[in-house]
């Protein structure tokens, strides 16, 4: 899993994460790390396990004006409490592997870093596995903190790294360190004891290859479609809904036009480094659309591309939009890497000298602005101008301006990189056989000068004075064809005090069963080092029927009260905790209070 935390859209991988919030990628990250490895102290000799690579290490997320691999401004505690959580939690699950980042901190290289990689990665937290350098981070080195890339070799050998995936600093780089003293044999014979040690776990001397025909029997099987189409389903979010226009009725409609550069690209579906893929291996929105509504006229008209400008026909689309009783606009992003201009043939889109590639995110593909590029607002504005109702659509890799579409369109949905299922699944909730319930793992912005504008971010709570400090959607954000209603807080100390069961009840209020993710947030109110206003320590999806009630249950103990102290122990202070419980960051329904009367030391 990549855990860096998301904080900076510039930034060529936010797509690769988990999202803004420590707590939510720690627990998807150790859950991943479950699913790769099994459970912690059970087997991986049988076949059927790999090991998980947490990446990367550290706090490569937040880099300087967007740039991928820029050095990370960013103090200890900081360091600690935010954006090394998520990878103390899959630690702890077991992962076998890290990655060292490419990136500074305080102007220490992480790949050359003695005390992030062994004293905090291996003495504090327990970590036996091994490291992998990223690929190409300890040459890097060489003309920073290195002389060459013997010398490089040697930092990141002394300061823990194991594996250098770029190939090129240890081997006979390596006899040469020990040769000039750089390096010792008890360092070589420690990294290389790591590095075994995992093969004969896992059993690679006893199966070095894997099976094709299990291969064959399994990728692309029909369970794992369906699963593609239901995490799609999932992680879609509805943004705005203005006058309940979704879901539409099939019955009512005589024409939809289907219009964008997201509408009918394959690709652009899909994450970096895509391999190629059969024509029917992906569902477009325009596929799932007609598949979906067989007896509905479905009239396609792309409009634009994402950045090419020389593909624009916005008369076309305007045209097809009057003509239609609705428009669904699918507008965003893509990180379809060109495979012929791809180093290493990593992409799977086709380009050619006369069109412009889709690619706008993606590793190297850091940008200045968040605005759509091409002449997307062109199209999008054009569209909105018809007066006719309007489903825009974002798939993006990155929060990209929604501004455009959040004043004039009556609906929007963010699907993210929804998949080869992602058309399906979008069709699935425009017409209602699936209630959204998709949640925004991160804030999404109104402008590039918020940056950062994470919920839990130290702020005055201030405005600017030419404009709002809020963001445009904030984290936790997503809406539903029905209604909730939270009631009946309750806050009970349990086992001595150590723990804190929280119940509320929940109701679908509605009239369509539909699943509520509710979130529970903490704010520790007064500690020894500065505590943001709230944080995530707790979530749960429940679905509900309508009319149906239902008693959830929250546990908090040591692990979700705990901050870093000045000393950068993780401890629990006494003190007053107040509780928030809602929908999302911004939407609070019921709020409480506890206190702490004993100290803990973890």
């Amino acid at each position: 899993p990549v855990l860096d935390i998301a904080r900076e859209p510039r930034w060529s991988r936010m797509e690769e994460t988990f999202g803004e919030d420590p707590w939510l990628s720690g627990v998807m990250g150790a859950a991943m790390v479950e699913g790769m490895q099994g459970r912690r102290g059970s087997s991986v000799n049988d076949g059927r396990h790999l090991y998980s690579t947490l990446k990367h290490f550290a706090a490569y997320g937040v880099p300087e004006g967007g740039h991928n691999g820029a050095e990370a401004s960013v103090g200890p505690v900081r360091l600690r409490s935010e954006l090394l959580e998520p990878f103390r939690h899959a630690i702890a699950a077991g992962a076998a592997t890290v990655m060292s980042s490419y990136n500074s901190v305080d102007g220490i290289p992480c790949t050359a870093n003695r005390e992030l990689l062994t004293g905090l990665l291996r003495d504090e937290w327990g970590f036996t596995g091994a490291v992998y350098s990223d690929l190409y981070s300890i040459d890097v080195l060489a003309g920073h903190t290195a002389s060459d890339r013997t010398e490089a070799g040697a930092q990141a050998l002394k300061a823990g790294v194991d594996i250098d995936l770029g190939a090129a600093c240890y081997g006979k780089r390596a006899i040469e360190a020990l040769q000039r003293g750089l390096i010792t044999e008890a360092d070589i014979d420690t990294a290389v004891a790591r590095i075994l040690r995992l093969k004969f776990d896992l059993g690679l001397f006893e199966r070095p290859f894997t099976d094709p025909q299990e291969a064959t029997r399994r990728v692309g099987a029909d369970s794992h479609r369906a699963t593609a189409r239901e995490i799609a389903r999932q992680g879609t979010a509805l943004l705005k809904n203005e006058g309940s226009l979704l879901p539409l009725d099939r019955k009512r409609l005589r024409r939809i036009a289907v219009i964008g550069p997201n509408a009918d690209e394959q690709y652009n579906q899909l994450g970096d480094y895509t391999a190629p893929q059969p024509d029917d291996n992906i569902t477009t929105i325009l596929e799932g659309l007609r598949q979906a509504a067989p007896d509905v006229e479905i009239v396609y008209v792309k409009g634009c591309a994402i950045r090419d400008t020389a593909q624009t026909d916005i008369a076309a689309a305007v045209e097809a939009a009057l003509a239609a009783d609705v428009t669904v606009l699918a507008v965003g992003g893509s990180s379809a890497r060109d495979f012929k201009t791809s180093y290493a043939a990593t992409g799977a889109a086709q380009t050619d000298a006369s069109h412009v590639s889709d690619m706008d995110c993606g590793e190297g593909f850091d940008r200045a602005t968040l605005t759509p590029l091409g002449d997307q607002l062109r199209l999008m504005q054009a569209i909105y101008d018809t007066g006719k109702p309007v489903v825009t659509v974002y798939i993006q890799g990155r929060t990209l301006d929604m501004n455009l579409a959040a004043r004039h369109s009556d609906a929007l949905l963010t699907a993210w990189y929804p998949g080869q299922e992602g058309g399906s699944a979008i069709a699935d909730i425009i017409f209602g056989d699936v209630n959204p319930s998709g949640r925004l793992p991160v804030s999404i912005p109104r402008s590039e000068g918020q940056l950062p504008v994470h919920y839990s971010r130290m702020s005055t709570g201030r405005d600017y004075m030419d404009g709002s400090g809020s963001p445009l959607y904030s984290f936790g954000h997503g809406l539903s064809y029905t209604t909730f209603d939270y009631s009946d807080l309750t806050i009970i100390p349990t086992d001595n005090g150590d723990r804190w069961d929280v119940s509320f009840r929940l109701t679908n209020t509605g009239r369509r069963q539909g699943a509520e993710v509710a979130q529970l947030y903490l704010r520790d109110a007064v500690a020894s080092t500065s505590q943001p206003p709230m944080l995530l320590k707790r979530f749960k999806r429940i679905e509900l029927n309508p009319g149906e009630s239902r008693e959830v249950h929250f546990s908090l103990g040591p692990d979700e009260l705990s901050i870093y102290n000045p000393a950068l122990r993780r401890v629990v202070e006494p003190g007053l905790f107040r509780l928030m419980i809602g929908s999302s960051s911004n939407d609070i329904r019921l709020k409480g209070e506890f206190t702490v009367t004993q100290q803990y030391d973890l």
